[in-house]
């Protein structure tokens, strides 16, 4: 038999001759009690890291927030504002049936040291996403192509339709209101810039793509079903070749107008649904009256417009754009000269103040991501101040009909 140690506390002393024969043991239930409580604390401890996560019940991220650390034009919350049942008490809702308040959860309390301290839980990018616009048209539209060296190349339809105004997005101007369109280029490389600009930016925002990017078409399908109107970028010569390489079909400067025309159809029949062109580089191009007339007038025969960005209004491609007719405009501003938010951000506000002097202005930038989220977030709001977010397209139709 076991006999218990008699040097323990709390054992009585007894000899072992003081033992009955068959008897059970004497046992401290002070010992015994806290051997089982410390099993269960151990059999717990065990079954919450093999099979819970302890911080499961917590939230991911606190911070104390002073008064002062609040933004000016942050959104306030009430706790008089919480749902409250039909007992008076405050409803208790699962993690899965949290109020969607669409920009996140916020559960707080007043700490010790009198500070509010609030669990977030950021909303998801996805909230980021403006609204979904009606998709327009896929392309081509019947009658409007013929064949061309990659595919189908635009034309006018037999009834006069034009492609700029079969593939622009539908806008109707208001009365008073000065426009704004804003141009993303450099699409098509990238695909998640690619993406980030056709999923999150307005459907009003004006998409330029490349056209030596591979599946072309897919993207632009892409566009226009998210509702953006398109355009194609035209390589054009800059007057450094070297530092800036604008590919195997850029159109020349000192090219004959056969071998300009010929290239410029490789390019245009690359992808269909594009309203008009813009430039890529281009600056020594825009300089050769000759190279310039046979690219605007093949571009005004096939029914396309021409915007032209950063190598100024008033140069020999300007001016021979004008005596084809073909319908052109510049953009006002580049953006993202400076690729800093704050720089863009500046640039955004002077397109405001020229569209309220000129009744339109246009930006372009680039699909740096600094940008997108800039011009996403300038977007949310210019129409609060009395501006309208406007494509490309009827910023050119608008400033026409004013000549």
């Amino acid at each position: 038999m076991i006999r218990p140690r008699t040097s323990a506390p709390g054992l009585a002393r007894k000899p072992a001759s003081a033992a009955k024969p068959g008897s059970a043991p004497q046992v401290n239930h002070r010992f015994l009690a806290l051997g089982v409580a410390a099993l269960i604390a151990l059999g717990a401890f065990v079954a919450i890291q093999v099979f819970g996560d302890p911080s499961a019940a917590g939230p991911r991220r606190v911070v104390a927030l002073a008064p002062t650390d609040a933004a000016a034009d942050a959104p306030t919350v009430s706790f008089a504002d919480a749902a409250i049942d039909e007992s008076g008490d405050y409803q208790m809702f699962g993690i899965d049936e949290l109020p969607d308040a669409g920009v996140g959860a916020e559960i707080g309390e007043i700490g010790p040291d009198g500070e509010l301290r609030v669990a977030v839980v950021e909303a998801p990018e996805a909230s980021r996403r403006p609204p979904p616009a009606s998709p327009l048209p896929r392309a081509p539209i019947a009658g409007m192509t013929e064949p061309g060296p990659n595919g189908v190349l635009p034309i006018i339809a037999a009834n006069g339709r034009t492609p700029a105004q079969a593939y622009a997005r539908p806008y109707t101007p208001v009365q008073g209101r000065p426009m704004i369109a804003i141009v993303i280029g450099g699409l098509g490389f990238n695909a998640r810039a690619t993406t980030q600009a056709i999923d999150e930016l307005p459907a009003e925002v004006t998409l330029s793509f490349v056209p030596y990017a591979n599946d072309l078409q897919g993207w632009i399908d892409r566009a226009r079903a998210r509702g953006h109107e398109v355009l194609i970028e035209l390589p054009m010569e800059p007057f450094d070749p070297d530092a800036d390489d604008t590919g195997p079909q850029t159109l020349l400067a000192s090219a004959t107008p056969q071998q300009n025309t010929a290239r410029l159809e490789q390019l245009l029949s690359r992808a269909a649904g594009y309203f008009g062109v813009t430039n890529y580089q281009g600056a020594r191009f825009a300089t050769s009256a000759q190279a310039s007339a046979p690219v605007v007038q093949q571009l005004r025969r096939r029914g396309l417009v021409f915007l032209s960005t950063g190598i100024g209004q008033r140069t020999a491609l300007s001016v021979e754009a004008q005596r084809a007719g073909l319908p052109s405009t510049a953009a006002d501003r580049i953006i993202d000269a400076r690729r800093e938010a704050e720089a863009i951000d500046d640039q955004l506000l002077n397109l405001e103040a020229l569209a309220l002097q000129n009744q339109s202005a246009v930006g372009a930038g680039f699909a740096y991501p600094v940008t997108m989220e800039q011009v996403g977030r300038w977007a949310r709001e210019v129409e609060s101040r009395g501006y309208e977010l406007a494509p490309a397209s009827a910023v050119l139709n608008a400033r026409a009909a004013r000549r």
